[in-house]
């Protein structure tokens, strides 16, 4: 079972996928913030979240970002 969930999203059609240092506990917290940005970006082709070893360090609940101390 991954630690966190990262957010990734696609901008071209090479197949690559981009993501950032943000890290949530759920996939589904991981899945909202990746579509938010896909809202905000005009480039962005598709969303997904990915598993991750690394530990939490942010919330998204009810579309706000918030880090964990």
């Amino acid at each position: 079972m991954p630690n966190s969930w990262k957010p990734e999203v696609q901008t071209d059609n090479t197949g690559k996928w981009y993501g950032n240092g943000l890290r949530f506990a759920t996939e589904q917290e991981a899945k909202d913030s990746a579509h938010d940005l896909m809202m905000r970006w005009l480039a962005v082709n598709d969303t997904r979240a990915e598993p991750s070893d690394d530990p939490p360090n942010y919330s998204y609940i009810n579309r706000e970002l918030k880090a964990l101390v």
